[in-house]
């Protein structure tokens, strides 16, 4: 399965610390995750979600990238309530029962956001990222012309 991440470059290690030390939406702070999505472009809106809408000054050193990890993910059902989205996410990585765990996207339902387990032993056999260098002004500016 080919997963996508789009994150800044200091951030690419599949270690799941930055969720470790601020939480995410499926997961309480203190329990490492990372998030992928089932398609590029749903790792670009996810991150441009919560950019600012002038897109000056963000930082420059984003990538896409993506790697093949070969499992099925358990599907988690998807809620509404935070509470109840960080219950489930945290239950099921203290259970250790799966590698990768799979929600429908609140940005995108036609697509997944995939939790990998980074405590879980198949972890170890995850390839790291391959990346190339992502510019949201680049990628969102219209062509000249048509």
């Amino acid at each position: 399965m080919k997963l996508w991440r789009l994150t800044r470059a200091p951030f690419v290690a599949l270690d799941g610390s930055g969720p470790e030390k601020h939480g995410a939406r499926w997961t309480s702070p203190g329990l490492p995750v990372v998030n992928f999505a089932s398609e590029p472009g749903l790792a670009v809106l996810v991150v441009l979600r919560y950019l600012p809408r002038d897109l000056t000054g963000i930082d420059r050193d984003y990538v896409l990238g993506w790697t093949e990890v070969d499992a099925v993910p358990e599907r988690l059902p998807f809620v509404a309530d935070q509470a109840e989205k960080r219950r489930l996410g945290d239950d099921w990585l203290r259970s250790g029962r799966s590698l990768l765990a799979a929600v429908q996207s609140a940005v995108l339902p036609e697509a997944d956001i995939v939790l990998l387990n980074p405590g879980h032993a198949g972890a170890a056999s995850v390839p790291p990222l391959t990346i190339r260098p992502f510019d949201f002004a680049q990628t969102l500016s219209l062509p000249q012309g048509g």
